[in-house]
């Protein structure tokens, strides 16, 4: 997987992690406060977070910004 475009491997990686916690795109999106569609197209490798969408994502799932990047 190493070979995969980086947008998509960090897409796989925000998708495996919000069904770790066993959240919908949904309600991932309610509790980030971003739109379901933004939350789909970053999972799919389409959209790139800002930093400030990266902090988001990670207060969310409880984890540092770092561990929203680890094993890519």
């Amino acid at each position: 997987m190493k070979n995969t475009n980086l947008s998509i491997r960090f897409g796989l990686r925000i998708k495996e992690l919000r069904k770790s916690k066993g959240l919908s795109q949904e309600d991932f999106a309610d509790l980030c406060e971003l739109d379901r569609t933004y939350i789909s197209g970053i999972e799919r490798g389409k959209r790139n977070p800002s930093l400030n969408a990266l902090e988001i994502l990670a207060k969310a799932l409880n984890i540092s910004i770092g561990e929203l990047f680890s094993n890519l």
